[in-house]
């Protein structure tokens, strides 16, 4: 025994090791294995995470934290289409939830049933696996025609039992779909993905497996008598429904404001009253408990990795599709906004070579999803991406943290801005919140130095927060009351608003119709010399009339898709170029 341990030691002293490689897991000799779980109109600024044990132990704990990762629209299709294809909405033209701007439908109609990320995979050797919800009116009517591409094994959930939480329609494989009374929704998605780990391990080939329960959404009725649906708060198992008395939405400084935020109808909602707050209240419960379901999932999930000895080759990542609001801004419980309740999602990440306990502060998006597990994979990039690959492993990061990086993202919306729950539709001057466009093209800059919000409605009214000292975003610096000659953001953005403005709306103009890598190089495309790579940068005095003479990002119309025709200007000026290779 001592020999043996004398050998070990002197082996030691002969294998260069660092701190670092204590933290992170090497890189698997063969392509990873991707286990991915994405829930269903998920809070982080609303603290859902700090009810979910498993999920930070288990997976933050193991791996890296993201915390300044977003989705680039707030709504569930559309968004899920942007990860699965690495392409902003405006490229995908899948805008809505339901025809004639979104759903599977127009999924399917773009091409893109043949042209996505389990589809590029199984061309790379892997073997792919799917349950629970894939996208919004993937149905009965349609569950075969065409069958969604890509998949070695199903269980989708599909319409219009997509929303049950007890009796929920599953569609497998090639079967028909059925109805299953009496089990609960998540329950069910997590033994199917275990019973696809199964097939996964005996078919011994890499893969991935995507697991996607639904809460925690809204319990959704579909009355035929009425197209619009019932959105009630979600139903937790039963072994979950009494837990967190007590508990209540955080009181942040934008939940039901005394004065009016916002822009456009949202400045016009009237206060929430007692009985609305204390509905949200415990809707806010209903939501907390019926995650507890999906995080005891990811305990399992993680057992039966560990029993098949897959865990230490494969990455496990969760977030969700997008973010959620109760309260805030005095709005209905929903999404679609471009706040950061809406935008600001959950994303973690543990597996081969990556930081275990780490915290990073890089802007990362969903588009950036496919492209991240191309370069996991060692797959060669497509060049239609418009993401970049996210810093997933330790190298990764420390290269990040070390270069010019992506400092921004963009979001996008089409059409109305629903609300969920017993009060959504509640009137404002005559009108309802159900039907008002919430048509917007937004922008979010993110550095440790300056942090703000840039959006330009369909109205063609604008919004900017200084998010450093305003992350509630209730002081809009470009409201009715504003001054734009005012200097109200701090060092090194201390120039009037009236200088910095033209250079956020030329920034978003390239940005809202971009494509490829003008999405991740947007200040290449203005200043081609490549002198300029970010705001600082851009607010050289010498290039104020250069930005003077940019055209506005403004619509023509508000629109219930995308509809390029009444987008407005789609093309800035290029500085000393015409940039034709960009174009």
């Amino acid at each position: 025994m001592c020999r043996r341990l004398f050998l070990f030691l002197v082996a030691l002293t002969f294998v260069p090791w660092s701190y670092a490689a204590l933290n992170d897991r090497q890189p698997p000799a063969q392509k990873p294995n991707f286990v991915f779980i994405m829930t269903d109109d998920q809070d982080l600024h609303l603290n859902s995470m700090q009810y979910m044990p498993n999920v930070l132990d288990l997976i933050a704990k193991e791996g890296t934290t993201y915390q300044q990762h977003f989705c680039t629209v707030a709504q569930c299709c559309p968004s899920r289409v942007s990860l699965f294809t690495g392409k902003l909405a405006h490229n995908t033209n899948v805008t809505d939830i339901i025809p004639p701007y979104g759903g599977y439908p127009k999924f399917v109609q773009q091409g893109l049933n043949n042209d996505y990320l389990p589809v590029w995979l199984q061309q790379a050797g892997y073997n792919t696996y799917y349950t629970g919800k894939l996208m919004n009116a993937h149905s009965t009517a349609n569950w075969n025609n065409p069958f969604p591409a890509g998949w070695n094994g199903t269980a989708f959930l599909i319409d219009p039992g997509t929303y049950n939480y007890y009796n929920a329609t599953f569609q497998s494989n090639r079967d028909p779909p059925a109805s299953t009374p009496g089990q609960y929704n998540t329950d069910q998605v997590a033994q199917h993905a275990l019973n696809m780990l199964d097939q996964a391990y005996a078919a011994g080939a890499p893969f991935f497996l995507g697991v996607t329960p639904i809460a925690p959404h809204c319990q959704t009725i579909f009355n035929p008598t009425t197209p619009i649906p019932g959105f009630l708060p979600p139903i937790p198992a039963s072994r979950h429904q009494n837990l967190f008395p007590g508990v209540k939405i955080p009181r942040s400084p934008n939940f039901n404001p005394n004065v009016p935020s916002g822009a456009s109808w949202i400045t016009h909602l009237p206060q929430l009253n007692s009985t609305e707050i204390d509905y949200f209240d415990n809707f806010y419960r209903s939501r907390l408990q019926a995650l507890q379901a999906v995080d005891e999932m990811i305990s399992t999930i993680i057992d039966r990795l560990t029993q098949h000895g897959l865990l230490n080759d494969t990455y496990v990542i969760y977030t969700t599709d997008n973010g959620y609001h109760m309260g805030n801004h005095r709005m209905q419980p929903g999404k679609y906004c471009a706040y950061e309740e809406d935008v600001n999602i959950p994303f973690y990440i543990r597996g081969p070579g990556v930081p275990r306990g780490k915290t990073v502060d890089f802007v990362t998006t969903h588009t950036d999803f496919a492209p991240t597990l191309f370069q996991l994979a060692g797959i060669p990039l497509r060049s239609d991406f418009d993401g970049s690959p996210m810093p997933v492993t330790g190298n990764a990061q420390e290269q990040r943290r070390n270069a010019p990086a992506p400092d921004h993202t963009m979001v996008e919306y089409w059409g109305t801005g629903g609300f969920e729950g017993a009060y959504g539709l509640q009137g404002i001057n005559g009108s309802f919140t159900q039907f008002l466009n919430h048509t917007y093209k937004s922008m979010r800059i993110v550095t440790n130095k300056y942090n703000l919000q840039y959006t330009v409605w369909c109205t063609n009214e604008h919004e900017l927060y200084d998010m450093t000292r305003d992350p509630s975003q209730m002081n809009n610096l470009l409201g009715p009351s504003a001054s734009v000659n005012a200097t109200p953001l701090a060092s090194p953005l201390n120039r009037p608003l009236s200088q910095v403005q033209p250079r956020l709306d030329a920034l978003l103009m390239v940005l809202k119709s971009c494509k490829a890598n003008q999405c991740t190089q947007p200040w290449k495309v203005l200043h081609p010399d490549g002198d300029v790579n970010n705001l600082v940068d851009a607010l050289n005095g010498e290039y104020d009339a250069f930005y003077t003479e940019q055209p506005k990002v403004e619509f023509e119309k508000c629109e219930l898709g995308y509809r390029v025709q009444s987008e407005g200007p789609q093309t800035p000026n290029y500085y000393g170029t015409n940039m034709a290779e960009w174009t």
